[in-house]
């Protein structure tokens, strides 16, 4: 995927977790991209773990893979920084 794919997927995810995990009135755009192309290697690793496939494009099985990988980034952090 190009750089404003990656932009664009991770908004997305990020934005959805951000939305999911109660953190979206406090997390900007920036924010929301960044927890959602983190939480796409995180959820990517996570699934191999399980043995399913990790992020295979822009697709509604790899945007899932990222939220739920957003969504773990967000309560490790919120749990790290007692938020």
């Amino acid at each position: 995927m190009s750089i404003l794919v990656w932009i664009i997927f991770g908004a997305l995810a990020g934005w959805i977790a951000s939305l999911i995990a109660g953190t979206n009135p406090r997390q900007g755009a920036l924010a929301n991209i960044a927890v959602g192309i983190v939480g796409a290697f995180i959820g990517g690793f996570l699934m191999q773990l399980i043995g399913k496939q990790g992020v295979t494009g822009f697709n509604l099985y790899s945007v899932f893979v990222a939220v739920i990988g957003a969504i773990v980034l967000l309560f490790v952090y919120r749990a790290v920084t007692h938020n």
